[in-house]
């Protein structure tokens, strides 16, 4: 019963004869989906330029620049584009990452196209008026105070630093207080220079036919002039990790403690991904934080929450395990994950527990795909790590498929307890 319902779900979902992708003359790669289901459309997409581009001393330029895309442009102000979109009930949002910039809309059929055209507006020809600078400057100056103030900011920034040392991946995509400090509009309009359509791609999901989908796009995105690419920064590689590295952040008046710990995982395009995915949920995830949290949060009694997570990147990944705890109980905490990990790694797992997360993981396919925002982002992602377009068909027998000795076997190239960086923020012992 199980194989045939999952079957008429698969039968469903976005495949290769309903997606179309096609590129423009420019560079931009467009997949679409229509979803007569709904009244409404959802546009996502990414840009090829980052944080990894910010100038030294100016951390947080991208980010910067992308919140300041709603700010007005050379058509409309940024009052008048906050009217537009409030008087039809959609929405238009912009932020950045290390290696690209993101972009998602959100509109009824019949303001598509107005919701394309700003879009355009705001991404090619933004103004920047130095009014909203300072005012947006003040505001990513508080934000960053208070997360300085937040210990699991604090834990995850230190992890990433030691972890990825002096790759951009190591340092936060919206800077620091003292950086955001340093920008000015010249900076803006520098790093927004660096916007073009080479290798961005575009992700439509809505109650619109395909032909009308691709038309709109073609008609809105055909005139973004393909410029010079922007020269990739230069990066170095990723040193591995060979022996326990531990400190902690005193955080004067907490009554909190977060601990954030782990190791590289498999990149998004591994071989290894599926296996160490499936046995990630288990060790966890998999209903309340999985073993770990069964162990660390439910018998012990020593943590708030207790959960680990397989971050996949396009080249590389981290495979992270994360705990809130009272401050005496930090380095018992610690120990308990290890001793999970240590577990995990020495036997394959239970078939009970496999095949419970595999149905978990199955099941749950459908729901990420009931909205068009579902739909707009798994098709981003398919285009992103190259999955193919019948991905989501080949899911389902794909996590099947997973041995528990596939598993171990893969887990064991990433994980050993030994060699973890482990990073607690919180009160001062």
């Amino acid at each position: 019963m199980m194989q045939s319902n999952n079957t008429n779900f698969q039968n469903h979902f976005p495949n290769a004869s309903t997606i179309r992708r096609f590129q423009l003359g420019n560079g931009i790669t467009v997949l679409a989906y229509s979803n007569m289901h709904s009244k409404s459309l959802t546009v996502i997409g990414m840009l090829a330029t980052g944080s990894a581009w910010d100038q030294a001393g100016k951390l947080g330029t991208a980010h910067f620049t992308a919140s300041m895309l709603m700010r007005g442009n050379e058509k409309m102000t940024f009052r008048e584009i906050s009217d537009r979109l409030e008087s039809v009930g959609a929405s238009l949002s912009f932020s950045a990452g290390t290696l690209n910039t993101w972009f998602q809309g959100r509109s009824l059929v019949k303001d598509f196209p107005m919701l394309l055209a700003l879009l355009y507006d705001n991404l090619t020809s933004p103004i920047f008026p130095q009014e909203y600078i300072t005012r947006l400057r003040n505001q990513l100056i508080t934000s960053l105070l208070i997360r300085d103030q937040d210990t699991q900011e604090r834990a995850a920034l230190e992890f990433d630093k030691v972890l990825f040392k002096s790759h951009p991946y190591a340092l936060p995509v919206d800077g620091y207080a003292e950086t955001i400090a340093n920008i000015q509009r010249h900076d803006l309009t520098k790093h927004h220079s660096m916007y073009h359509p080479h290798n961005a791609v575009i992700a439509v999901s809505g109650a619109l036919p395909l032909q009308d989908i691709e038309s709109m796009i073609k008609g809105q995105f055909d005139q973004w002039a393909p410029k010079k690419e922007s020269v990739n920064p230069v990066s170095t590689g990723f040193e591995a990790i060979i022996e326990e590295t531990r400190s902690h952040i005193p955080i004067e008046g907490k009554s909190q403690s977060d601990i954030q710990m782990g190791t590289f995982g498999p990149s998004r395009a591994s071989a290894d991904y599926y296996a160490a995915y499936l046995g990630n949920h288990v060790l966890g995830q998999f209903g309340l934080y999985g073993r770990i949290g069964r162990s660390v949060r439910n018998k012990a009694g020593l943590a708030y929450y207790a959960f680990s997570s397989l971050n996949a990147l396009p080249e590389i990944g981290s495979w992270e395990f994360n705990a809130g705890v009272n401050p005496v109980n930090v380095e018992k905490t610690i120990t308990l994950i290890k001793d999970e990990i240590r577990h995990y790694l020495e036997e394959p797992l239970q078939e009970d527990e496999l095949e419970d997360s595999k149905s978990h993981l199955i099941g749950r396919l459908p729901m990420s795909l009931e909205s068009n925002a579902g739909i707009a982002n798994a098709l981003l992602s398919i285009e992103r790590f190259h999955l193919g377009l019948d991905y989501f068909q080949n899911y389902a027998s794909l996590i099947s498929s997973i041995t528990p000795a596939q598993i171990l076997e893969a887990s064991r190239r990433y994980l050993d307890p030994e060699k973890l960086i482990i990073i607690s923020a919180g009160a001062e012992k």
